[in-house]
């Protein structure tokens, strides 16, 4: 017995001294890291450093920001060119909800939706909704192993992106070919077709691969992020029928919902868009409530003051959305659901410049921003004119907000065609 216990001593001793070796070069290195911090201050400045933690070596305060919230192509005329395209394809996905059984899990349908729109409208790629519906699934494990550890092992995150990245370029190179042999062929212009004209224009002509890589990140512009607002869009509708009855309102004072001899009048514009005050209300603070992304980075170019203290040139800066849109003086019931806040009587946003800040602020906010509004109110008004939705599961499903804010569950609703409504709903394709 006693050799026994001597070894199991040993054995007990030699854990508890590497344990407490690893805690206490984890500590040393983490005081080196803010010391290495500190030697970075500006000596030219007087004011001191803010105060608070740089967080671990190497992952700063990442971590700890994850669990706390865990151009030509985009401009005025192009947005208009492609609003026909992305209010068929969001009248067939209506229609196609409507028509389901069993209840739409809304995030992944969304998610479906805007890649589609994506593909075909903003790239003008031809695929069948069957490859369409299989690309988004490609493209979606890409975006969820992009940034896997660099492991090249079978059924790692690593491999699995790998893969569906070259599934995916398959497809584009295909697709793109296909669509610079026919280029002479009479289309309304589409993102590809204004940047190789643009690229032209000064001198340059764009490679298979540069075209490849700019449609993956149109994709991606156009992708998760969307789904997320139009989720959240079609939740917080649900959960606030006054708010909806209110753009229901609006719909039929600007002629959008009719009787069923009218179908010619349902076509939306900006122009039309721009008219719809309260639906505008409305999709603004769905994107304060609850912002896609938690927020965004940026690295100081000079060292400039923050409340008292020094910020060093060269500091990397997390700034974050949905803190700020939460917390912001100028919200009155910042926890409540209320588009009016928006409204012309009160447009609480315009208390100052960074109180409202969905899209990132400054050269370098979304680039993308103006075609996701146009995604979304085009949704609600596709949504509120032809059908009628409620949700499927006993309560409201909880949000998580990595790597976008989406609902645990995908958001589990049944949606049913208003009555009498059928012929309207069914767009000339």
């Amino acid at each position: 017995m006693f050799p026994v216990g001597v070894h199991y001593l040993s054995v007990l001793a030699t854990a508890l001294t590497s344990l407490l070796s690893a805690l206490l070069l984890l500590a040393v290195s983490r005081q080196l890291w803010t010391l290495g911090w500190n030697v970075t201050r500006d000596r030219g400045n007087k004011l001191p450093l803010p105060g608070g933690s740089m967080g671990w070596p190497l992952l700063g305060e990442t971590l700890h920001w994850m669990v706390q919230m865990l151009a030509r192509v985009f401009s005025h005329a192009a947005l208009d060119t492609y609003i026909p395209g992305i209010q068929r394809l969001i009248r067939s996905r209506v229609r196609d909800w409507c028509r389901e059984r069993a209840p739409v899990a809304v995030y992944p349908a969304t998610k479906a939706l805007t890649f589609c729109i994506a593909v075909r409208i903003l790239l003008g790629l031809p695929a069948a909704d069957q490859q369409l519906d299989r690309l988004s699934g490609t493209f979606e494990q890409l975006m969820d192993n992009i940034f896997s550890l660099p492991v090249d092992l079978p059924f790692s995150g690593l491999r699995k992106g790998i893969k569906a990245r070259n599934v995916l370029h398959e497809y584009l190179d295909k697709a793109i070919t296909e669509k610079l042999q026919s280029s002479g062929a009479e289309s309304s212009p589409d993102a590809l077709d204004l940047m190789l004209n643009s690229a032209r224009e000064n001198g340059k002509e764009l490679s298979l691969q540069e075209l490849k890589e700019a449609a993956v990140e149109l994709i991606f512009a156009a992708f998760s992020t969307t789904a997320s607002a139009s989720t959240s869009l079609v939740l917080l509708l649900l959960q606030h029928s006054q708010a909806l009855e209110k753009v229901r309102q609006e719909l039929e004072q600007h002629g959008l919902i009719h009787s069923q001899d009218c179908e010619c009048q349902y076509s939306l514009s900006l122009d039309t868009l721009s008219r719809l005050r309260y639906l505008d209300c409305v999709v603004k603070e769905v994107l304060r409530l609850l912002p896609p992304v938690s927020g965004g980075y940026r690295t100081a170019l000079q060292t400039f003051e923050l409340n008292g203290c020094q910020i060093p040139k060269g500091w990397n800066i997390i700034y974050s959305i949905r803190d700020t849109q939460e917390r912001a003086a100028v919200y009155l019931n910042p926890d409540t659901f209320d588009p009016d806040r928006f409204g012309p009587e009160r447009d609480e946003s315009k208390a100052g410049r960074f109180n409202y800040l969905p899209f990132g602020g400054g050269v370098r906010s979304c680039i993308g921003k103006e075609l996701a509004q146009v995604i979304l109110k085009t949704l609600a008004i596709e949504l509120t004119r032809a059908a009628r939705w409620e949700l499927a599961s006993a309560t409201y499903p909880k949000m998580q907000t990595v790597p976008v804010v989406h609902p645990v569950d995908g958001l589990k609703v049944r949606f049913h065609r208003v009555d009498g409504n059928e012929e309207n709903v069914a767009l000339k394709e």
